[in-house]
């Protein structure tokens, strides 16, 4: 079911299916330039199994898009979903942008997170992210958000992927996104460092890679250093969407992961 929640003056649209007030919460937050929907192979698989919540980050999807966003509004609307919904804790999923979303929402609340799934993201900017996001910020500014969304489907799927028409939905969907909302988010990735965040985790990650991520696997094993007791699978034949690309890998990736922590 949708929902709308305002969390200061920005509208925020999730998606909420609770079935089972006892069952554990999942939590998944989308990457820029997508919404909710791509976690709908995730959210088919765990359904009537985990209460699920799949909202979209600011400046995507049906929520609104502001022209200035931080992280700290981003792992802020986090919170302010899992008060309005009444959820205790959660296992937090998140992919790409969702990853720095999540590790600033659990360092500043750390007994509301109580497992991490993380995936194709990273715990900061790279070197050369500045420049790499202004350049893609000036094209959004220039071509429109039609031309940046060919570009990013072209860097993120298997062109086999692409000419089956597994990416078509997902690049209608960026494409139709508010050019407002992508170079605001896109700012915000310019300079971000939540490398202090990850390594004071105290609940389970799993980390998940495409492998075809360019750099992404060789980044997130890092990361798997910096967090205590954090495990990387590295999902073959995917890039930067894994659980869009390779759903039936992330899902047992996924289930095997929530399936240890459960008897652990």
């Amino acid at each position: 079911m949708q929902h709308f929640v305002e969390v200061g003056l920005c509208r925020i649209s999730a998606n909420v299916s609770a079935l089972r007030p006892d069952a554990p919460w999942l939590v998944f937050s989308n990457s820029l330039m997508t919404d909710h929907t791509i976690w709908a192979a995730q959210q088919a698989h765990f359904a009537g199994r985990y209460n699920i919540l799949a909202y979209d980050q600011r400046g995507h999807g049906r929520s609104d898009a502001p022209a200035k966003v931080s992280f700290a509004d981003l792992s802020g609307d986090v919170l302010a979903l899992l008060d309005h919904f009444d959820i205790a804790s959660c296992i937090y999923v998140g992919l790409s942008m969702g990853v720095p979303t999540g590790l600033n929402f659990a360092a500043g609340n750390p007994g509301r997170v109580t497992a991490m799934i993380l995936s194709d993201g990273q715990m900061a900017t790279q070197p050369s992210g500045r420049q790499t996001w202004q350049a893609r910020i000036d094209l959004a500014r220039a071509e429109g958000m039609a031309h940046v969304a060919d570009d990013t489907v072209a860097r993120w799927f298997d062109p086999a992927f692409i000419a089956s028409g597994g990416a078509e939905t997902l690049r209608q969907a960026a494409a139709e996104m508010q050019v407002d909302g992508y170079c605001a988010c896109a700012a915000a990735l310019q300079d971000y460092d939540f490398t202090t965040a990850a390594a004071g985790l105290t609940v389970p990650v799993q980390l998940l890679a495409g492998a075809n991520d360019g750099a992404m696997p060789t980044v997130m094993a890092a990361m798997a250093e910096t967090i205590r007791g954090a495990s990387l699978s590295v999902i073959e034949g995917a890039g930067h969407i894994p659980n869009v690309e390779k759903p039936e890998a992330f899902n047992r990736a996924m289930e095997t992961f929530l399936t240890f922590i459960t008897k652990s």
